[in-house]
């Protein structure tokens, strides 16, 4: 059976809860449930039924161990999981403002993630890498390590493609994970160049490279396959043979929520390439999966509004896991 490392950080999310604003006052009421893009993918990949382990580092704490059941529950795998004694997950927070527009608060910078690249237990870690059929990891995933560690990740990554892993790099770029965006942009050049596909999307290639054209952008990744989606549903790919365009289908039901619709995308799209679809089929897919994740709130939809277990037929894994 196929497999997938999906590498990240997952923290614990405080969500205003409606109505939790008092009267007069600047506090409220909030919600706590956990987020992470690259965890988010490995759920709905586990959910597409492909096996995914997730690479981590957690505390010991409480808050560590209900995300570890809530990841089993999900059939997401947790033994590349490393429990640091004393350290915690990062937090953030969700607050409304007056418009119901969302803003972000950050607690991270001594989360256990973040030392994930310099533990004892690294080198076990990166070396397994060669077991799975993709390694999946965005660019928030090498924002939390610093150089040598992201160093570290790519000579793993380089090492387990010569055994036939395939590298997969989302570009989900966030301005308040890097110090500058020129180093931002030498880590994407680095992440494009060792790649066997990028998710990549305007919105987040504007914001390195801004006034430039879809083509232009495109002209930056030299990886083999490459799916740009635009501002509209629309995904423009390259792949071996030619290039297309791939629309959305119209949306029927009213939009709640975008988050994670990146992160869905990219794992129907993930899913389909190792079951056997083509590029535009696998497109296809991550339209579908993201237009149904956007009509819940939360990044984690309820599993009953899953689609349809499509059977496809999967390709062999490269080897025994």
């Amino acid at each position: 059976m196929a497999s997938v490392a999906c590498i990240g950080e997952c923290m614990v999310e405080l969500r205003q809860a409606q109505g939790g604003q008092s009267a007069g006052q600047g506090g409220g009421l909030f919600s706590r449930g956990f987020g992470g893009d690259t965890l988010n993918t490995a759920v709905y990949l586990a959910r597409l039924e492909v096996k995914v382990d997730y690479f981590t580092a957690l505390g010991d704490d409480g808050m560590s161990e209900e995300m570890i059941a809530a990841w089993n529950a999900e059939g997401v795998g947790t033994r590349r999981v490393v429990r640091l004694p004393g350290k915690l997950p990062g937090l953030y927070m969700i607050q409304l403002d007056a418009n119901g527009e969302r803003q972000f608060f950050h607690w991270r910078d001594s989360a256990a993630a973040r030392q994930l690249m310099s533990l004892p237990e690294t080198d076990e870690l990166l070396n397994s890498l060669m077991s799975y059929d993709i390694v999946y990891l965005s660019a928030i995933t090498l924002s939390i390590y610093d150089a040598a560690g992201r160093d570290r990740l790519f000579a793993a990554i380089k090492r387990a493609r010569l055994l036939g892993t395939r590298f997969v790099f989302d570009t989900n770029f966030r301005a308040r994970g890097w110090p500058d965006r020129d180093v931002a942009r030498e880590v994407f050049a680095a992440a494009f160049a060792a790649a066997d596909i990028v998710l990549t999307s305007a919105e987040d290639l504007l914001a390195l490279y801004p006034g430039e054209s879809p083509e232009q952008l495109m002209a930056r990744i030299p990886t083999p396959e490459l799916v740009f989606r635009l501002a509209e549903p629309v995904s423009l790919l390259r792949f071996p043979g030619g290039t297309h365009e791939v629309h959305a289908e119209p949306m029927t039901r009213p939009v709640v929520d975008t988050t994670a619709a990146g992160d869905s995308f990219a794992a129907a799209y993930i899913a389909a390439r190792l079951a056997g679809s083509d590029p535009v089929e696998a497109a296809q897919a991550g339209h579908r999966l993201a237009s149904l994740v956007i009509c819940y709130p939360g990044a984690i939809i309820p599993g009953y509004a899953m689609p349809p277990k499509k059977r496809h037929r999967q390709t062999a894994s490269r080897q025994a896991k």
